[in-house]
């Protein structure tokens, strides 16, 4: 009998400070809960295309791009290994750099290949017009910017692009040997709420 009350008592212990557990973690948040996208005011996801161009303009007195770090072997590389590039540069609509204006590449750009011209892109397009005015599409990736198309993946944002995941394809539209300044034709393909 002793046995089963001990038993008995055992159980309704337990019982309690199972249901004391499961109640102090409802309400306790700790280090991550589950949440309803609702919750977060999101609706249905969509899939979005944007089409522009990315002026890098390395030359001149009103460059956008501007070498900020190089290693001692730098200028004898042939790919430029080493070389890290601060850039704020524009998007626009048409390839003409007078063509209405989208928005700005800003981040880095670095040589990271010693054997192709292979570039590390940590970059956020920030766009100024539109309904996407004030919102980023953050590009994290490898850029082999002798290939003919590139793909760069999308790994965030910001604004109407939160929660944003896709990629962008690269493609040099035209390119000046004497100055090093750039034209880029981008495609972003995005989901996004």
């Amino acid at each position: 009998m002793a046995k089963t009350k001990t038993l008995t008592f055992l159980l309704i212990l337990f019982t309690i400070f199972s249901i004391s557990t499961l109640t102090t973690a409802k309400k306790t948040h700790g280090f991550s809960r589950i949440l309803s996208p609702a919750k977060l005011g999101l609706k249905r996801e969509k899939l979005s295309h944007l089409h522009f161009y990315f002026h890098d303009i390395v030359s001149g007195k009103n460059a956008t791009a501007v070498r900020v770090a190089e290693a001692p072997m730098t200028k004898t590389s042939l790919t430029g290994f080493g070389a890290v590039v601060m850039i704020d540069d524009p998007l626009t609509v048409k390839p003409q750099l007078s063509s209405k204006p989208v928005g700005r590449a800003q981040g880095i750009y670095a040589s990271a290949s010693q054997t192709d011209l292979g570039f590390l892109m940590v970059l956020n397009f920030a766009f100024t017009e539109g309904k996407y005015n004030g919102s980023t599409l953050s590009v994290l990736g490898r850029n082999t910017v002798l290939s003919d198309v590139r793909e760069m993946p999308i790994v965030g944002g910001s604004g109407l692009f939160r929660f944003a995941r896709g990629y962008a394809h690269a493609h040099t539209h035209t390119l000046d040997f004497k100055t090093g300044d750039a034209v880029v034709e981008y495609n972003v393909y995005v989901f996004h709420y």
